[in-house]
């Protein structure tokens, strides 16, 4: 109870001189808002960047692989160069890989087309179109929902069938206002009936647009766009403890179905969503080192003028001090006044700081409308700038609590 009336008065007497000196306490939090503004700043950019990812790499799944002819990220201009030597994978090997593979929930071979519209009729599509070219399994294994109609049959597939499912940004551009199901869609000199559409899925690392897309029988796109094309192959595991172990498998699968001689690396890529968020750690890494640096530069500022302050107010109030020590005060009591003054000081700045990165984002909320203050920022911001405090008024208040009462109150 002792220790929390000291507590209490020592609280009350830092507000006062606070109160007593509002613009010298002002000017003197300037450093601070500076690097509290800067970490709150920073760990919502973090926070933001890991949530868009995550957002935008969703759409790949956890326990989906995708075997392509090259790794989504190559380190070295030496191993692009390896890389784009690889032979492609072609349809046969696709096929003779799902054809050996265990239990997985899906397998679905693709072919991409890039083209700059499809047509309906005189009207045309704005924007590059997706057309990828697969099998009836690809409903499982790319994650995709229907809107409308229904996704291409097994027989539709293996037959090259000229029918299309489509993504919502084609359907709302070619028809709207009405059902695009059983209508034509023009792709290159070949008309294909629309089955079905697709439930909009927005963008991928807000630019590459996932309803832009055009679906049709693998056999289809290649007789019409592609003639050597080079395969992915989307494998859906279903599980995401059996990824590794079916990893490995389709390793030795396609080691054998390419022929690669033992000892010889793999002339393919097994890739999955784990080597992104692998890859945004590390950018987030940066992001974070160089805000950390910034930040740590601001406060050391901030803290030192927090530190003179705290000096000039010790030297203020020697007479005070000294006659508070005669009438009793102990050294611990005076100790923790002059810290909770200058922590006082630095949790203002820490309010201010707040304000300032709250209307900094609402303007940023024009072009990244979910960003928000959250609780641990704010929680983090109060917190660094209490610790600052403490850390900057610890020497200003240790020498304070231990002058000579007598000394204290010779000085004029």
């Amino acid at each position: 109870m002792h220790l929390l009336a000291e507590f209490q008065e020592g609280l009350r007497i830092a507000w006062e001189a606070i109160r007593t000196n509002k613009l010298r306490s002002g000017l003197t939090t300037f450093g601070i808002v500076i690097g509290i503004v800067t970490v709150s700043l920073m760990a919502t950019a973090l926070q933001e960047l890991n949530r868009s990812f995550h957002d935008a790499i969703s759409f790949l799944g956890t326990d989906v692989l995708y075997i392509d002819r090259r790794e989504w990220f190559v380190e070295s201009d030496q191993k692009w160069d390896e890389v784009q030597r690889r032979p492609n994978i072609t349809l046969p090997q696709a096929r003779a890989l799902e054809h050996g593979l265990g239990m997985v929930l899906g397998v679905a071979p693709t072919v991409t087309y890039m083209v700059d519209s499809v047509r309906h009729g005189v009207r045309s599509s704005t924007g590059s179109i997706t057309i990828i070219g697969t099998t009836e399994q690809f409903l499982v294994t790319g994650g995709h929902t229907l809107a409308a109609g229904r996704f291409m049959t097994k027989a539709e597939a293996e037959g090259n069938r000229a029918v299309c499912i489509i993504g919502s940004e084609v359907a709302e551009q070619l028809f709207p206002g009405e059902s695009p199901l059983g209508q034509m869609l023009r792709l290159g000199e070949e008309s294909h009936t629309i089955i079905g559409v697709f439930a909009k899925r927005g963008t991928a690392f807000g630019q590459m647009s996932l309803d832009n897309q055009v679906i049709v029988p693998i056999g289809k796109l290649v007789r019409t766009f592609v003639s050597a094309p080079n395969c992915t192959i989307q494998i859906k595991v279903g599980d995401d403890a059996r990824v590794a172990a079916v990893r490995e498998e389709v390793r030795g699968l396609m080691r054998k179905i390419r022929r690669v001689p033992p000892g010889r690396p793999d002339d393919f890529a097994i890739n999955q969503q784990e080597q992104l968020q692998g890859e945004i750690g590390r950018v987030s890494a940066v992001i974070a080192t160089s805000g950390f640096f910034i930040t740590g530069l601001s406060l050391f500022v901030g803290g030192i003028g927090i530190m003179n302050i705290m000096f000039v107010s010790v030297a203020e109030r020697t007479r005070e001090i000294g006659l508070r020590k005669a009438l009793g005060a102990r050294r611990r009591t005076i100790l923790l006044q002059f810290l909770l003054e200058a922590a006082g000081i630095c949790l203002f700045g820490g309010v201010l700081a707040l304000g300032c990165t709250a209307a900094a984002i609402a303007f940023a909320q024009s072009f990244l409308p979910k960003a928000t203050l959250s609780l641990s920022v704010v929680v983090l911001a109060l917190g660094v700038a209490a610790v600052t405090g403490v850390v900057s008024g610890f020497l200003p208040a240790w020498r304070a609590s231990r002058l000579s009462p007598v000394e204290a109150l010779r000085q004029e």
